[in-house]
């Protein structure tokens, strides 16, 4: 039986605090050196100016899945400028033969070329930590004005990619994210954004003034933003914390913690449904049976 959970040591602990110390100290003036030197890219941009989006998945030997699911919704996307990287962590499937079977000059796929020591082998580290690496590789290689991410397991709705930017655009957004519509237990719910400063991340407000810049978040795979934040990394450390351990929950809220313009559009972009074999989506996929969840979620 695959272990769930894994016991935090102090020295977890500690390494986690003194890495968001490094981010709080750090990632604002980066931001605003970033700003210095891109954001007029952006000034007088429009949607009809089709810029390039740079879209990535990372996976790890769900070819057939990443098939049926990112790749198809990919490519049937109404916008049509992008590049596609799908970032594999040195798999050993057949994903790699998967995206060039499909024989499109914008799909690209990069296997990551070894796997090192990164956490505890647990259900629930593979969850919280799992696509760090892949996701940072394919970051530091991206290519396009706009970034957008979908994990392999994911479907946009065919207009995803054209609603966002345009929303980003318009409200001068460095970054936008949407609303998903999930299946858990045969039953289907939307699924919104929550506040920075609210109960879902666990975050209180500073000083206890609730006036301050508290942007709506919505889930991953919805995410569209400007090409200057792709220097701002996953956290590889993110298992070690004792709440808002998740990567990409770690990523999202720092975002918003550094004040990056972050707009929120209320309508489904996304469609979440189990994988095979499973019957739920997301952390309760994990918990419900880690012997599943490493085969079907392992990185």
């Amino acid at each position: 039986m695959a272990e769930y959970s894994w016991a935090l040591t102090d020295k977890d602990k500690k390494i986690a605090e003194l890495k968001a110390e490094y981010y709080a100290l750090t990632e604002a003036d980066k931001l605003a050196k970033l700003r210095e030197q891109f954001e007029k890219d952006y000034a007088d941009e429009k949607y009809e100016d089709n810029p390039k989006i740079f879209v990535y998945t990372p996976t790890y030997n769900r070819g057939e899945l990443l098939r049926d699911r990112a790749l198809k919704s990919v490519l049937n996307q109404t916008y049509k400028n992008f590049e596609y990287l799908v970032v594999g962590d040195c798999c050993d499937d057949e994903t790699e033969q998967i995206v060039k079977e499909y024989g499109d000059e914008r799909v690209k796929f990069f296997n990551v070329p070894q796997r090192a020591w990164r956490y505890p082998p647990s259900a629930e580290n593979h969850w919280l930590t799992g696509p760090v690496v892949a996701a940072n590789t394919a970051l530091m290689m991206a290519d396009g004005k706009w970034i957008a991410r979908i994990d392999d397991d994911d479907c946009w709705v065919e207009d995803h990619l054209e609603t966002m930017l345009k929303f980003a655009i318009e409200g001068n957004w460095e970054f936008v994210s949407g609303a998903l519509r999930g299946t858990r237990d045969g039953v289907e719910s939307v699924v919104g954004g929550d506040h920075l400063y609210g109960d879902y991340y666990r975050i209180p407000y500073p000083n206890g003034d609730t006036s301050v810049y508290n942007p709506i978040i919505g889930g991953i795979s919805t995410i569209l933003f400007r090409s200057y934040l792709r220097y701002f990394e996953f956290n590889p450390d993110c298992w070690r914390k004792e709440h808002n351990r998740v990567n990409d929950i770690d990523y999202l809220t720092r975002m918003g913690l550094m004040g990056v313009r972050m707009g929120y559009l209320d309508r489904v972009e996304l469609i979440m449904n189990p994988r095979p074999g499973a019957d739920t989506i997301g952390s309760d996929a994990y918990r419900r049976d880690p012997d599943l969840a490493e085969k079907l979620f392992a990185f």
